[in-house]
């Protein structure tokens, strides 16, 4: 499959079944993540991967806890995939997904947003690949915050410098896959 084809077929998926990626498909994955473009070369986001479908819906709670519906733009995304922010009943951030990729960015690092957010996108990519449903999640400080998530960092040994940005949430979609939107019109401009 070439890329354009990959990049046209990735969607974000929101309803996943019970059926966990193999730990090969996730290694592939991340290591896509780490080859990521990043500022300077430094390579200094850490990713985690968590291959644990319990652990999983925990800390997909852990990031619902403290989501402020009150800082919402009032946007609507989907009704074939519904997000936090269309259903307030969702409780768990991460939708049931089986496994999940934490992206860490070192504090105080003015590309950290940038470099972690190039990781996920070569993940999801890398899963459109292989047939694994995806989606970029964020709300990544605030999901550690506090004890239960502070404690989880120490388990992992993640620098004190450091903090979660994002996540890529992955699985199977219990679901046909969304169909495919046209690129709205004026959003591409070429000056010459």
């Amino acid at each position: 499959m070439e890329l354009m084809e990959i990049i046209k077929k990735r969607r974000s998926i929101r309803r996943y079944s019970d059926r966990q990626i193999s730990r090969r498909d996730m290694e592939k994955i991340i290591e896509a993540g780490a080859a990521a473009p990043n500022a300077g070369g430094g390579q200094r986001s850490i990713l985690v991967g968590v291959h644990n479908s319990r652990l999983t819906t925990q800390i997909g709670l852990m990031n619902m806890k403290k989501f402020d519906r009150s800082k919402l733009a009032g946007s609507y995304v989907s009704r074939e995939q519904p997000s936090v922010i269309d259903d307030p009943s969702i409780r768990n951030g991460f939708y049931g997904a089986p496994s999940v990729v934490i992206i860490f960015g070192q504090k105080n690092f003015m590309f950290r947003t940038a470099d972690a957010f190039c990781c996920a996108e070569n993940m999801v990519l890398q899963a459109a690949e292989l047939d694994i449903a995806s989606c970029i999640i964020s709300r990544g400080e605030e999901t550690f915050s506090d004890e239960e998530g502070e404690k989880l960092l120490r388990e992992w040994d993640i620098p004190e410098n450091y903090s979660a940005v994002c996540f890529v949430i992955l699985g199977y979609t219990d679901d046909k896959q969304p169909s495919s939107k046209p690129i709205r019109q004026g959003r591409i401009k070429i000056i010459e």
